[in-house]
């Protein structure tokens, strides 16, 4: 399983990835693409929501399920990734290059209370 060491995690299987520019990167792990299987579509939220943290901001269809993606924190969507839309399928190629979408969080501090890389795979158990 492809956990990478230099990003956050929350249980839900989101990770969030510091930007240089002071935003977050936010897709979903390589342990939930593996579950939902191939993908075929997904909604993204749109530019200037403002979201609170573990609120249903983005829908990722498979050939096996339809399942809610959540925002790890609390804050403005400053950017979509719109090349997914066309290819869902980058996400099952690469999970932690196949951003979802970018946030601008409330609280940059918020970044460090989401579960590292060792406390993420705890929560995986022996999947």
């Amino acid at each position: 399983m492809n956990i990478p060491e230099d990003l956050r995690y929350t249980a839900s299987h989101e990770w969030v990835r510091r930007e240089s520019d002071g935003t977050v990167a936010i897709g979903i792990t390589d342990h939930a693409q593996a579950a939902l299987g191939d993908l075929v579509y997904l909604e993204l939220p749109r530019v200037g929501r403002q979201l609170a943290t573990e609120e249903a901001c983005a829908v990722v269809e498979s050939v096996k399920a339809a399942s809610d993606v959540y925002s790890p924190l609390a804050g403005e969507v400053v950017a979509t990734n719109d090349a997914l839309a066309t290819t869902p399928e980058a996400v099952n190629a690469d999970a932690y290059s196949a951003w979802f979408f970018k946030l601008k969080p409330q609280d940059d501090a918020a970044v460090d209370n989401l579960l590292d890389a060792a406390a993420y795979k705890a929560t995986l158990g022996d999947e």
